[in-house]
């Protein structure tokens, strides 16, 4: 029997929301959400991030006055707890993916150094 790779993508999906670290992430977004405040911080910052890297994938120069606006986002994101607490929670989240993608992506790297 013929094993469907994306029935097993689906079946990691389903199982990745079952994790701790997906949990916790969940748990901290949903108290950041509550402090109105702060979600309006970290939208602000979620938007200044995606204009800035959309400028660099077109290739175009950052100005200064981007780089420091985004500084002093970053600044003012790093001393709001909330915010803190669910970055923290999203470099756990991180790492696991990470570690997932290096087990999925092991039959290509035996390929090419084999």
């Amino acid at each position: 029997m013929a094993v469907n790779i994306y029935d097993t993508a689906n079946q990691l999906e389903q199982e990745l929301r079952g994790t701790k670290e997906f949990k916790e992430l969940q748990a901290a977004y949903t108290t950041m959400k509550a402090n109105e405040s702060a979600f309006s911080l970290f939208k602000e910052f979620q938007e200044i991030q995606m204009q800035l890297s959309q400028k660099q994938m077109n290739g175009e120069e950052l100005t200064d006055e981007e780089v420091q606006k985004a500084h002093d986002l970053a600044d003012k994101v790093g001393n709001v707890d909330e915010i803190k607490t669910l970055m923290g929670k999203e470099r756990g989240l991180n790492q696991l993916m990470n570690d997932l993608n290096q087990i999925i992506t092991k039959p290509v790297q035996e390929l090419y150094q084999g």
